[in-house]
C-alpha cells in the first residue's frame, strides 16, 4: 500500500473540491552551495508529490540573492536531482527570470497604496521594530504614492547608495507576527549577479519574490519547511495584493535534522573555504555529492527519506538510520571481496612452496546470479593482526598458539608458533594445514569455532583505505551555537590506512564501484583517486529499525 501523509491529505481534499486541478509543485534551491541531506528531504517531497498525482514539478534556482551564487552550484544541483532519479523535463527556471515582472508588481503595489519607500537605516529599522507590547514605527509610512514611486524608480536607476532606501509593504505595524510588520520587499545591492551582471542594483526579498514566482509558474502547492510557517500570512498577502495569474497554496513540513550533522550551508561553505574538509564532495560532508563519493546509493537515501516520513513537528533523526538503509541496500548488491587492513604474514609450513590452488568463494550469497570466484592459496598468506593473539583473552577462537582456525573457504590450520620482534610485535605466524579439509570441514568431525579471512602473499595487491567517521562529535548539533560548531569537529573523522592488502581484481574496479570487504564493512573505489577505497558503512550496528 502506498504511504500517505498530511500533505497528501490536503491535496486530496483540494482535488475533491477542484476535480480538474493539475497538481504542480516546485523545488527552489538557492545556487550558493551544494545540496545536502536536509535539502534532499525537500526535493524528494516536491518531486515525489508531483509523481504521485501525475502532476509536474519545476526546478527553479532561487537566485534573488546574488551573493555567493555560481553556475557551478547550478550544475551540481541538477546532477544531484538526476542521481536521485527525478527530472523536471523542460521546466527549469531561475528566480531572476522574473525580475522584471516582480518589479512591475512592486510598482503597482506602490500605486495601490500597499507599499512605500522607507528611509530608515538598518540600525533604525531594528530600533523601531517594536516588540510584543509596542508596534513598529516608520515615519515614512504615509509618504505619498507618487513620491515613493519616483524614489523606487530612482533606486532601480542606481541613484542611491546601499542602505539608503528600502521598499516596504504597508500591512500592519502592530501585528503579532513580525513578518507582517511592513516587511521589506526590495533593498539596494551593488553586486554582480551571476546571470544578470550589473543590470539590477535592487533585488526583491525572498518573501516577496517567491510567491510571485510560484504564481507566475502556475504552482498549485508550494511545499516548504516549517521555518516558513510564520511567513505564510505574508505569502498569502503577496498573492492577494498582486495581479498574478494563479493562487498557489503554501504547505509546511518539518525539516530534516540528523545527529552528528550540521545542515547550515554557510558553515559547510566555511569548512570548504578554510580547507577543513577536502571540498564539497568530501565523503564526510552531508552533501549529496559527498555521500555519493563515499559510496551511499540513491536507493538507500530515498529509503531513508521515506522512513523518516513527512511530519509537522521537528525532530532529530539518528544518523544510524541512514547507515542502516545503506547497509541494507549494499548487502543485496555489493560484491564480496577480501581485504587485509593490518597484515601479518602466515607461513603454512607443510604446504609446497611452488604450489597454487584455488578455493571457490561466493561473490554475494544474497544476490541472484552473483556467481562465485576463486581465491589463490599459497604457502605464504596474510591475515589480520587482530586475528592473532600472543596472550589470547577467553573465548578467542582465532589464531593462538596450539589452536585451530578455519581459513575462509579453505583449509583448517593449526597455529604452531608466533614470531615477534624485539618490541614484542608479531612478525610472522607459522602454521600447519590439515590438507584433508579443503572444504573447511574436518574429516573427524571436530568443531572449529573460528573462521578468518586471508590472502595469498604472492597473488594480492596493495591499496590505501580512507576510514571515515562522523564529522561532528556532538549528536545534537542543533543544541550548539553556530559560532561554536568548529569546536565539535571530530579529529578522527578521517583515518588513512596505507598498504592494505586486497584481491588483485580490485585494481580493475570502476571508480565508485562498491564492495563488501569480508568481515570489515562496505567500501567503494574513490571517484577522484582510484588508488583509494573509501569506507561506506560498517557491517553491523547495534540498533534495530
Amino acid at each position: 500500500m502506498e504511504s500517505t501523509n498530511f500533505i497528501h491529505e490536503i491535496i486530496d481534499n483540494d482535488l475533491a473540491a477542484n476535480p480538474g486541478l493539475k497538481v504542480h509543485t516546485r523545488f527552489p534551491p538557492e545556487p550558493n552551495g551544494y545540496l545536502h541531506i536536509g535539502h534532499c528531504k525537500a526535493l524528494v517531497i516536491d518531486f515525489s508529490t508531483a509523481v504521485r498525482y501525475n502532476g509536474m514539478c519545476n526546478l527553479r534556482m532561487d537566485d534573488t540573492n546574488p551573493a555567493k551564487e555560481d553556475t557551478e552550484f547550478v550544475d551540481a544541483i541538477k546532477e544531484d536531482i538526476h542521481w536521485l532519479g527525478f527530472d523536471w523535463d523542460d521546466r527549469f527556471f531561475y528566480g531572476s527570470d522574473y525580475f522584471e515582472e516582480t518589479y512591475k508588481l512592486a510598482e503597482q503595489l506602490i500605486i495601490n497604496g500597499d507599499a512605500y519607500v522607507c528611509e530608515l537605516s538598518p540600525e533604525q529599522f531594528s530600533e523601531y521594530r517594536g516588540d510584543l507590547n509596542r508596534p513598529a514605527v516608520s515615519p515614512y509610512r504615509d509618504r505619498p504614492a507618487e513620491e515613493s514611486l519616483d524614489l523606487f524608480r530612482r533606486m532601480r536607476a542606481g541613484e542611491f547608495p546601499e542602505g539608503k532606501y528600502t521598499l516596504r509593504a504597508k500591512i500592519d505595524l502592530a501585528s503579532g507576527n513580525f513578518n507582517m510588520r511592513d516587511p521589506v520587499l526590495y533593498r539596494i545591492r551593488y553586486i554582480d549577479h551571476h546571470r544578470q551582471g550589473k543590470k539590477w542594483c535592487i533585488f526583491p526579498m525572498y518573501d516577496f519574490a517567491h510567491p510571485i514566482q510560484d504564481a507566475l509558474e502556475g504552482i498549485t502547492h508550494s511545499l516548504c519547511s516549517l521555518e516558513y510557517e510564520d511567513h505564510r500570512p505574508l505569502y498569502n498577502w503577496v498573492i492577494e495584493h498582486c495581479d498574478v495569474p494563479s493562487k498557489p497554496r503554501q504547505i509546511e513540513f518539518a525539516r530534516l535534522n540528523v545527529t552528528n550533522t550540521v545542515m547550515s550551508k554557510r558553515f559547510l561553505r566555511s569548512l570548504v573555504e578554510n580547507n577543513l574538509v577536502d571540498g564539497w564532495d568530501d565523503p564526510r560532508m552531508p552533501t549529496l555529492c559527498g555521500l555519493r563519493r563515499r559510496g551511499y546509493t540513491a536507493n538507500a537515501i530515498l529509503d531513508f527519506i521515506d522512513r523518516v516520513g513527512v511530519a509537522k513537528n521537528n525532530s532529530l533523526v539518528d544518523i544510524a538510520l541512514l547507515e542502516h538503509c545503506v547497509r541494507e541496500d549494499l548487502n543485496k548488491t555489493a560484491l564480496r571481496r577480501v581485504a587485509v587492513f593490518d597484515p601479518v604474514k602466515v607461513t603454512v609450513t607443510n604446504y609446497p612452496e611452488d604450489k597454487v590452488e584455488y578455493f571457490e568463494v561466493s561473490n554475494n550469497p544474497n544476490a541472484e546470479d552473483a556467481g562465485t570466484r576463486k581465491l589463490p592459496f599459497t604457502r605464504e598468506l596474510y591475515v589480520e593482526r587482530e586475528d592473532v593473539a600472543l596472550d589470547p583473552p577467553p573465548k578467542f577462537f582465532r589464531m593462538k598458539k596450539g589452536g585451530e582456525v578455519r581459513l575462509m573457504g579453505g583449509y583448517i590450520v593449526r597455529c604452531d608458533e608466533i614470531l615477534t620482534d624485539a618490541e614484542g610485535n608479531v612478525t610472522e605466524v607459522l602454521c600447519t594445514a590439515d590438507l584433508e579439509t579443503g572444504n573447511g570441514m574436518p574429516a573427524d568431525g571436530r568443531k572449529i569455532k573460528g573462521t578468518i579471512h586471508w590472502l595469498s602473499a604472492k597473488d594480492c595487491a596493495e591499496t590505501d583505505v580512507m576510514v571515515y567517521d562522523h564529522l561532528f562529535t556532538e549528536a545534537d548539533m542543533n543544541a550548539v551555537e553556530s559560532s561554536k560548531y568548529g569546536e565539535y569537529l571530530n579529529p578522527e573523522s578521517k583515518v588513512e590506512l596505507k598498504n592494505v592488502k586486497i584481491e588483485r581484481s580490485l585494481l580493475d574496479a570502476e571508480a565508485g564501484e562498491k564492495f563488501q570487504f569480508v568481515r570489515k564493512g562496505y567500501y567503494c573505489k574513490d571517484t577522484k583517486d582510484t588508488r583509494v577505497f573509501n569506507s561506506i558503512v560498517a557491517l553491523k550496528d547495534n540498533k534495530k529499525f
